[in-house]
């Protein structure tokens, strides 16, 4: 099928991803709804997709897993020839408390870097050389404001962020102007990660200027912004917390 705009989302079965699968849509953008775990609600987000008008393809792939990544690149390409967009949302992490340094095992770090840091990376990898060949694109990463104090559910955590922050800028570097790759790094976000430790968004909002917690549709309307609202961002870490961190 001959489409004009692709997107691809990882981790868009929930949460931010799948504001900002929904988002694109409504943009007229073709979407791969990426997901790994969470078919049912993947299933949710492509019938929510292919509403809007638009075509939807349904990929499960743990990015972590650099073939996987590689065939869930090559189904897009087959089904529509061509990437324009992507949004490097999934993620993972575990609340352990920073100093708590014995928690920190080595499966542990695997985990989160393996996710967070190396799976961005590995999609970047495989979506590059066909935006390249359509003549550019841009790429979105989720990041975190743990990645910018050090703070958040575990320091693996924070430190992923961090690095992924780092990734955002060497690859901008590296494939400009073709090519633009940002960063959005929002502070507490009200989806299921934090269903079960809102004591935590409670004391970050008594220090928030906006005075509450952002959705997924405020980290959406950044992200999609970065991606094909602007032709010249690149290379920037976009915080979206409510003024948290100013």
């Amino acid at each position: 099928m001959k489409v004009e705009r692709v997107a691809l989302v990882t981790g868009s079965a929930t949460g931010i991803g799948r504001a900002v699968a929904l988002r694109l849509a409504r943009q007229g953008f073709a979407v791969a709804v990426n997901y790994s775990r969470s078919a049912q609600e993947a299933e949710a987000t492509l019938h929510e997709v292919e509403k809007c008008g638009v075509p939807g393809l349904l990929i499960r792939a743990h990015v972590g897993h650099d073939e996987e990544v590689r065939r869930m690149v090559d189904q897009i390409i087959h089904a529509w020839d061509r990437v324009d967009v992507l949004v490097n949302n999934a993620g993972t992490t575990r609340f352990i408390d920073h100093r708590q340094l014995e928690a920190l095992t080595e499966e542990v770090w695997d985990e989160i870097l393996g996710v967070n840091l190396k799976g961005a990376f590995y999609c970047c990898r495989a979506v590059i050389p066909h935006m390249q060949r359509h003549g550019g694109g841009s790429i979105v990463n989720i990041s975190s404001v743990a990645g910018i104090l050090g703070i958040g559910s575990s320091i693996p955590y924070a430190a992923s962020k961090g690095a992924l922050n780092t990734l955002t800028k060497s690859l901008a570097r590296a494939f400009a102007p073709q090519i633009r790759v940002n960063a959005v790094a929002p502070g507490p976000v009200l989806t299921r990660w934090l269903a079960d430790h809102m004591d935590h968004i409670e004391r970050q909002m008594a220090l928030t200027p906006m005075q509450r917690a952002a959705t997924p549709e405020d980290v959406a309307d950044v992200v999609c912004f970065l991606a094909s609202g602007t032709h010249y961002v690149t290379g920037q870490v976009v915080v979206v917390d409510g003024g948290r961190t100013m």
